[in-house]
C-alpha cells in the first residue's frame, strides 16, 4: 500500500504524455511520503503503449510507473479501473493534457491529510490557450475545466452541481470503492459517438449523498491545455450540449424521491423562460457570436436534460443501485498487486 497514486487516464495519447511523465518525474517535496504512476490505457491505437514502455525502462522519478489497459470504452470506465487498480489510500486523476506544477503530488498529499471528513477535492486548473478564446469566453470557459476559487480552501456545493472537474480532481479510494457503482450510468465521452459527460461528478456526487464532503485547495495548481480547434463553435457547442444534458441525470443522484418531480419540472419550466428571454435579448446576435449561442444552448440542454433521464430511467440505465462487490474487487487488486 502506497500513501498517494497518480492516474492519468488516456485515449491516443501519444502526443500529451510524454510532457505530462515529465511533469510528474520531476515532482519535488515528495520525500516524505511514498507515491506511485499509473497509466490507464483506453484502447489506444497510437504510440501509447510503446511511450509508456520506454518511459519505465528509463524512470529515475521517486514515484513508481505502472500501465494497465481499460478496454471498456468511455472516460468513466477509465478513471475507474484506475482507482480500482490503484494502491494509495488517495488517488489523483489527471487527464493527460492536464499539467500539473512541480509540487501538486506533494501539495496534494498535503492537503489529503488536512479534513478527516473529506472525500474527494481539486484545485485550480488555468487554461493554457493555443489561440485567444473569443471574446467573453469567460462566460463559459467553466466547460473546459477551468476553476479559479480564490485564495482560501472552501467546500464545493455538489447539491447544486458545484464540484471540481474530473480533470486534476483527489479522491479517498476506500470512499470511492465503498459508495460508487462498478457500473457508472455516464460512461464519458465515447469515441465516434455521444458526447455526454457528467462521468467525472457522477462518482463525487454518490460520495457527497453517503456523507462524504468536497473541497476546494487554492494551493492545487495544473495548466489545462486547450488545442484551437477546441474553441470552434461547432465543438463548444457540442461540449457545452452534452455537459448540460448530463444535469438533470446528476441531479437526481442526491435528490430525495420525493424532491425528483419538482426539481424536473423546475429545470424545464426555469430554463424555456431563460432560453427564451434570452432569445428575445441576443436574437441578432447568435447566429455570430459563438459564447451567446453557447449560453442559449446551455438552457435548451438542461430542458433536454430532463427527457434524457426520462428515457433513461425507463431503460433501466439511472437506477443508482450502490456497489455491492466493489470492496471485494478493490481487496483482489490489492492482493495482485502485492504480489506483483
Amino acid at each position: 500500500m502506497t500513501d498517494f497514486s497518480v492516474v492519468i487516464p488516456t485515449y491516443n495519447g501519444e502526443k500529451h504524455l510524454p510532457e505530462i511523465l515529465e511533469r510528474l518525474r520531476s515532482q519535488v517535496e515528495t520525500e516524505g511520503f511514498s507515491w506511485e504512476i499509473l497509466v490507464v490505457d483506453n484502447n489506444s491505437s497510437d504510440r501509447t503503449p510503446e511511450i509508456i514502455r520506454q518511459a519505465q525502462t528509463n524512470w529515475h522519478g521517486r514515484g513508481s510507473l505502472r500501465y494497465v489497459v481499460e478496454t471498456q470504452q468511455g472516460a468513466a470506465f477509465a478513471r475507474q479501473r484506475g482507482v480500482e487498480e490503484a494502491t494509495g489510500a488517495w488517488v489523483g486523476c489527471l487527464d493527460d493534457d492536464n499539467l500539473p506544477a512541480q509540487d501538486w503530488v506533494a501539495r496534494a498529499y498535503e492537503f489529503s491529510q488536512s479534513r478527516p471528513q473529506m472525500g474527494a477535492f481539486g484545485g485550480r486548473i488555468h487554461a493554457d490557450f493555443e489561440v485567444e478564446p473569443p471574446a467573453n469566453f469567460e462566460k463559459i470557459i467553466g466547460f473546459l475545466a477551468i476553476r479559479e476559487r480564490g485564495d482560501h480552501p472552501s467546500p464545493y456545493k455538489p447539491e447544486v452541481l458545484s464540484l471540481p472537474p474530473g480533470a486534476a480532481m483527489v479522491v479517498r479510494r476506500q470512499a470511492w470503492l465503498d459508495h460508487v457503482p462498478a457500473q457508472p450510468s455516464l460512461g464519458g465521452k465515447i469515441i465516434g459517438g455521444s458526447m455526454v459527460q457528467g462521468d467525472d461528478w457522477e462518482p463525487l456526487l454518490h460520495m457527497y449523498k453517503a456523507g462524504w464532503k468536497i473541497w476546494y485547495s487554492p494551493d492545487l495548481h495544473t495548466h489545462h491545455q486547450i488545442p484551437a480547434w477546441r474553441l470552434e463553435r461547432e465543438y463548444l457547442l457540442r461540449l457545452i450540449h452534452g455537459s448540460c444534458l448530463a444535469f438533470c441525470p446528476l441531479r437526481m443522484i442526491v435528490a430525495e424521491p420525493l424532491q425528483r418531480p419538482l426539481i424536473m419540472a423546475r429545470t424545464v419550466l426555469g430554463n424555456t423562460y431563460r432560453a427564451l428571454s434570452y432569445w428575445l435579448r441576443h436574437r441578432t446576435s447568435i447566429r455570430h457570436d459563438t459564447v451567446a449561442a453557447c449560453e442559449l444552448q446551455i438552457y435548451l440542454s438542461r430542458i433536454a436534460s430532463v427527457f434524457y433521464f426520462l428515457k433513461g430511467r425507463w431503460q433501466g440505465k439511472f437506477q443508482f443501485t450502490p456497489p455491492v462487490e466493489r470492496a471485494k474487487a478493490a481487496a483482489v487488486h490489492s492482493s495482485k498487486a502485492s504480489q506483483e
